[in-house]
C-alpha cells in the first residue's frame, strides 16, 4: 500500500477510523473470540471498518445527548468489540473515555469504586449482559446516580451527533488511563488524542514491518495501557486487523493464546513476565503439534523488569511450534508515557547483559565476562521516538553505565494526573519522572527497577525483584512470582532488615517444620546471592499476596499489610 493511500501525518484516532471505514469497508477489522466452555475452540465474531466505525458513531450520538465535551464516560463491560465501538465513540464524541471494567471482575470492587469517585463520570458505558449489575454497584457504592448506556442496544442511525462540530482538538484530553497502583493509590493520567496517536506510531515503528501482513493478538485487559494501545490505538492507526480475546479465557487455558498466535501471518501480542511462565507450566506439550508459531513477528514483554530465565523456558518449550528466540521483545513503557517508551525488537535474540552485582548495588553498570555469579539484565532497546536520560538525585544527567532514574520527553508523554496539579509529572526540564531507575548501556536502556520499591540496607541499594528470583529459585515451595520482598524497619531502629512474603503452591500445605526448612535456605541463599540477612520469609496461601489489576505485585500494599499485621504477627 502507498502512503497516499494512509491519511495525514496529523490526523487523530477518528481520522483513521475514518479514513478505514471509507477505504477499506468490508475489510476485517476487529474480531472478538469467545470461549463458552472448556472445550470450545472459539467463537469469532468480527466486524469491518465500516461497521466499527457506524458502531462507534452510534455511541457518539447518545452521548452527545448525556455529555458535554469533556465530560467523563467510564466503560464499564467486558472485553469485546462493545468495549472497542464505545472508547472510539467517547473519542468522536470529544468525551474523555476512562477504560475501566465490569463490576462483575472479582477482587476489584475497591478500585472501581474509587475510581469512578474519582473521574466523576456523566454516564457509564456498559452492555446488555452487565448493566444491572453496573447499576446495582453503583448503589451499593453510594455513587452518584447516572443513566448506564448499554451500547449493544443503541440504534446506529445518528440524530443528534454532528461530526463537524464534534471534532477533537489534537490537545484535548482523549481519556484517563489509571495506573494499575504498584506503588501508590491509582491516579487517572490525561492522555490526549496527539499523545495516543504518537505512541501509537512509535508501537509501529518498532514492532510492524508491514502493516498489510500483520494482526494484533490481545488477551491483555483493555483498560490497562498495554491493552489499550496495542489492541485498540496501533491497529486503528495502521489499518491492520486486531483480534482480542478475554483475560479470564487466557487463565484458563493459555493454549488458546497461542493458537490464535499461529492464525495469522505476522502476529504481534504482549503479555507481562509471568504469561510466559504460565504458558510454559499450563500447556499440554500435546499441543504442540497443533501450534503455528513459526506465524509469530513479536512477543513483547513489557514487565519491570524481564526476566531472563523466563524468555530461556519458553522458548525452550515452543521452539518444537517453531517458535523463533528473535520474536521476543523485551520493552519498556509506563501510562504516563501513554505506554511506550524502548523496545529490543531487532531482528536477534533479546540480550543480556551480566553485571557486577557489588557495582549495581552502588549504581554503575559494569560487564563481566560470564554469567556466573552476575547479576542479569535484559536490554529493553532503544527509545521508541522519544529521548531518554538517566538522572541523578539533583536532576543532573549521568553518563552511561550509570544508575538513575529515567527520564523521558516525547509527543507520547501524558499531560499531568487528573485533578492532581500538586503531584509532580514533569521536572523543571520538561522531563517525565518515572519513578524507575535504569541505566543506557550501549544506547540501550537496563531497567533495573522502581525507585519507591528500593530496599536500602547498611546503605546499599537492593531490588526486590533480584531477591524475589533467589527466593523462588532456591524452594520449590514456593509459587512463581507471587512474592514480595520489602524492608522494613529494624527493632532496634538502626536502619531496615529484608522481609519476604512469599505464597506456597496450591499443591502444598506446608507443615511449621516445612515452612521452618524454607527459611533456612531462603536465609543462606540470600546471604549467599545478595550479602544481606533476611529478617523473615513469610508463607502464606495462595491469593494472599497483593496484586495490581494488571497483574504485577504490589509490593508497597504488602509492606503496608504486613506492617499492620495482615500475614501474622510480626
Amino acid at each position: 500500500m502507498t502512503s497516499a493511500a494512509r491519511p495525514d501525518a496529523d490526523a487523530l484516532l477518528t481520522d483513521h477510523l475514518r479514513h478505514w471505514a471509507g477505504r477499506r469497508p468490508q475489510q476485517r477489522a476487529f474480531s472478538h473470540v469467545h470461549f463458552p466452555d472448556p472445550a470450545s475452540e472459539g467463537l469469532h465474531r468480527t466486524l469491518g471498518w465500516r461497521a466499527l466505525d457506524a458502531r462507534a458513531r452510534a455511541v457518539a450520538d447518545r452521548l452527545v445527548i448525556l455529555a458535554a465535551p469533556g465530560d467523563r464516560a467510564a466503560l464499564v463491560m467486558p472485553q469485546g468489540l462493545d468495549y472497542t465501538a464505545a472508547f472510539l465513540g467517547c473519542l468522536y464524541a470529544r468525551v474523555i473515555a476512562v477504560p475501566l471494567f465490569s463490576p462483575r471482575l472479582p477482587g476489584h470492587e475497591g478500585r472501581l469504586a474509587a475510581v469512578l469517585a474519582d473521574c466523576e463520570p456523566a454516564c457509564l458505558l456498559s452492555d446488555s449482559t452487565t448493566a444491572t449489575s453496573v447499576e446495582a454497584f453503583v448503589l451499593d457504592h453510594a455513587l452518584p446516580v447516572v443513566p448506564v448506556v448499554p451500547v449493544d442496544r443503541l440504534p446506529l442511525q445518528r440524530f443528534a451527533f454532528d461530526e463537524a462540530e464534534s471534532a477533537p482538538a489534537p490537545d484535548d484530553i482523549a481519556y484517563l488511563q489509571y495506573t494499575s497502583g504498584s506503588t501508590r493509590e491509582p491516579a487517572g493520567v490525561m492522555i490526549s488524542h496527539a499523545n495516543v496517536v504518537a505512541n501509537a506510531r512509535q508501537a509501529i515503528d518498532a514492532f510492524v514491518v508491514d502493516p498489510g501482513a500483520t494482526t494484533t493478538v490481545g488477551w491483555l485487559p483493555l483498560f490497562h495501557d498495554m491493552g489499550l494501545v496495542l489492541s485498540i490505538a496501533a491497529p486503528v492507526v495502521g489499518g491492520f486487523p486486531s483480534v482480542l480475546m478475554d483475560p479470564v479465557a487466557f487463565l484458563e487455558n493459555p493454549a488458546r493464546w497461542l493458537r490464535l498466535l499461529g492464525s495469522y501471518d505476522g502476529t504481534i501480542s504482549a503479555a507481562p513476565n509471568f504469561a510466559y511462565d504460565y504458558c510454559v507450566a499450563r500447556t499440554d506439550p500435546a499441543v504442540l503439534d497443533e501450534l503455528r508459531l513459526d506465524r509469530v513477528r513479536v512477543l513483547i514483554n513489557g514487565s519491570e523488569p524481564v526476566r531472563p530465565g523466563t524468555i530461556d523456558r519458553f522458548h525452550t518449550a515452543f521452539a518444537p511450534a517453531g517458535l523463533d528466540p528473535a520474536t521476543h521483545a523485551p520493552a519498556y513503557g509506563l501510562a504516563e508515557a501513554t505506554v511506550f517508551v524502548a523496545a529490543d525488537a531487532d531482528a536477534a535474540a533479546p540480550t543480556t547483559v551480566a553485571c557486577d552485582a557489588g557495582a549495581l548495588a552502588e549504581g554503575r553498570v559494569e560487564v563481566l565476562p560470564d554469567s556466573e555469579d552476575a547479576a542479569l539484565l535484559v536490554s529493553c532497546g532503544a527509545p521508541a521516538g522519544q529521548e531518554v536520560e538517566i538522572v541523578d538525585a539533583d536532576g543532573d544527567v549521568l553518563p552511561e553505565d550509570r544508575v538513575g532514574e529515567i527520564r523521558l520527553r516525547g509527543p507520547n508523554i501524558g499531560r499531568g494526573y487528573w485533578k492532581r496539579a500538586d503531584r509532580a509529572f514533569c521536572d523543571p526540564e520538561g522531563r517525565l519522572r518515572t519513578g524507575d531507575l535504569g541505566a543506557l548501556h550501549d544506547g540501550r536502556l537496563l531497567v533495573t527497577g522502581r525507585l519507591k520499591d528500593v530496599i536500602i540496607v547498611d546503605g546499599r541499594n537492593h531490588y526486590p525483584q533480584d531477591i524475589e528470583e533467589t527466593v523462588q529459585s532456591a524452594v520449590d515451595l514456593v509459587r512463581r512470582d507471587r512474592l514480595a520482598a520489602f524492608g522494613v524497619p529494624r527493632a532496634d531502629g538502626t536502619g531496615e532488615e529484608l522481609v519476604v512474603v512469599a505464597e506456597h503452591r496450591r499443591d502444598a500445605e506446608p507443615t511449621a517444620d516445612d515452612a521452618a526448612d524454607a527459611e533456612r535456605t531462603v536465609r543462606a541463599a540470600v546471604s549467599a546471592r545478595h550479602g544481606l540477612r533476611l529478617g523473615a520469609l513469610l508463607l502464606v496461601p495462595p491469593g494472599t499476596v497483593p496484586r495490581t489489576s494488571s497483574g504485577k505485585v504490589a509490593r508497597t500494599a504488602a509492606r503496608a499489610c504486613h506492617l499492620d499485621g495482615g500475614f501474622g504477627p510480626r
